[in-house]
């Protein structure tokens, strides 16, 4: 039913999540899924996911049948506050180096299910560059932006031109953040854009942007990590990623405006 020799990759396996593969293909992963338990329990989280964020938002009304899903499972977090005074030099170490191999994994690396190559920025990527990118900077008291939030129209124009698309960035006083600044980063080795924000206690928050013609439209995901969380998102040639150490339903709510000001 199955060809073995064609490969399966993550990128399938979201798709298939998604409903993005034709008939014929969703057959062969289904079959390739049956071989593959640890692969199939993934997937079935996965769409476990997407019938919760259904069922948890059922009746809230998008402006757009194509909108991508911007929730997740709700849960029974506390905020994790970081003291900046404490450097944390072994996780800022690692950040440099996850940062900077995300630059070149997708040109060297092989994809995690073995396949054909995969797009520069893949969508799971972006959680793990964001997350260094907010090690990196985040932590950094007195230069954590190359330009500051009294330019902002400046820092449209400049991180929108490297980005080669209008970039609008998102005011979140209403959520009680205010904009540092933001800088250019390496996203899978192109120009990418980060923004960074904070509240009246200091606690910041990233939005890391990054380019690829190749993305495809994504569902918006949920990642977590030491402490760190992530939620992010491909829409059209821009991927997305929000992360900070707040609480899973504060980022939520964080990354659910950022995506209405992008579309906007």
């Amino acid at each position: 039913m199955t060809d073995n020799n064609i490969p399966v990759s993550e990128d399938d396996l979201h798709a298939y999540v998604d409903g993005f593969l034709d008939p014929d293909r969703r057959l062969e992963v289904e079959a390739w899924l049956g071989k593959n338990p640890d692969a199939a329990a993934m997937v079935a989280d996965w769409q476990r996911q997407n019938e919760d964020i259904r069922g948890l938002f059922a009746g809230r009304a998008e402006a757009r049948a194509e909108d991508a899903t911007l929730v997740s499972r709700a849960g029974n977090r506390t905020d994790i506050r970081s003291a900046r005074s404490q450097a944390r030099p072994w996780q800022a170490a690692s950040a440099v180096m996850l940062f900077v191999g995300g630059a070149i994994a997708g040109q060297l690396a092989p994809p995690y299910f073995t396949g054909a190559p995969q797009p520069a920025l893949q969508t799971a990527a972006l959680p793990d560059q964001s997350r260094s990118a907010f090690l990196i900077y985040a932590s950094d008291i007195r230069h954590p932006v190359e330009v500051g939030a009294d330019e902002q129209q400046h820092l449209a124009a400049w991180l929108g031109k490297r980005l080669d698309t209008p970039l609008r960035i998102p005011d979140l006083s209403a959520l009680g953040l205010k904009l540092v600044g933001g800088r250019l980063v390496p996203v899978s080795g192109k120009a990418g854009a980060l923004l960074m924000y904070e509240d009246d206690a200091g606690e910041r928050i990233t939005v890391l942007l990054g380019r690829n013609e190749e993305n495809r439209e994504t569902s918006f995901r949920y990642a977590s990590d030491a402490g760190l969380e992530t939620f992010y998102w491909i829409d059209g040639p821009i991927g997305y990623a929000v992360t900070g150490e707040i609480s899973r339903e504060r980022l939520q709510q964080v990354a659910d405006e950022c995506y209405r000001q992008f579309e906007t």
